[in-house]
């Protein structure tokens, strides 16, 4: 079972990412820490995308699908896996399907409005990592240590609102993409956590 899931920021794609990879036995495959590893064990690969990141770039689709192609092929993925953060655009979707066939792309639907004002909520406190909303902590403080809760810069509402708008930009016509190729499952992400597992688990059966 080689799927994909997909969610704007804020839409609880990693919280959901981590209860299908725990009920099936999947690898979760983020492309993000796949880098990081790869950087970190001095790996060849990792050692090409490090002067990419160092010199402020992205690193390219190329490098990318080779870590991938890479990881794909170890032995904890033979059952298949749960691919997260790529593709981000149907050039690295084409890509993709060229070294490994997609049983199920899952997309998460997410009123961006609703997502936006959820994500501006949130409230974070830098002393013991404690994560609230600012309606459950109308006086600012943190309930576990009582300092003083913060809004993380990635939370304030333009750099939210930006990062949904390139989400959906980008995001969009990979959602075509993957129903064309009859593989997309549509969940209403806007329910509660295990609501929203639900319907995937059933999307899955």
């Amino acid at each position: 079972m080689n799927l994909i899931i997909m969610g704007a920021p804020g839409s609880g794609k990693g919280t959901q990412a981590a209860l299908i990879c725990k009920a099936h036995s999947l690898p979760h495959i983020s492309t993000g820490d796949l880098l990081r590893k790869n950087i970190a064990d001095g790996t060849e690969l990792g050692k090409q995308a490090k002067s990419f990141m160092d010199a402020g770039k992205l690193v390219p689709d190329e490098l990318v699908l080779a870590l991938l192609k890479d990881r794909i092929e170890q032995a904890d993925c033979k059952n298949g896996f749960l691919l997260d953060g790529f593709p981000r655009n149907k050039a690295q979707a084409d890509a993709l399907g060229k070294i490994v066939t997609i049983d199920t792309a899952l997309n998460l639907e997410t009123d961006l409005n609703k997502l936006a004002d959820r994500m501006a909520s949130r409230r974070v406190c830098l002393k013991c990592g404690y994560t609230t909303s600012a309606q459950d902590a109308p006086d600012g403080k943190c309930k576990v240590c009582g300092d003083t809760l913060v809004i993380r810069d990635d939370d304030k509402r333009e750099v939210v609102e930006n990062r949904l708008k390139v989400y959906a930009e980008n995001t969009a016509p990979l959602v075509q993409y993957y129903k064309e190729k009859g593989v997309l499952k549509n969940i209403d992400g806007m329910q509660t956590i295990e609501q929203v597992n639900n319907a995937i688990e059933a999307a899955l059966k």
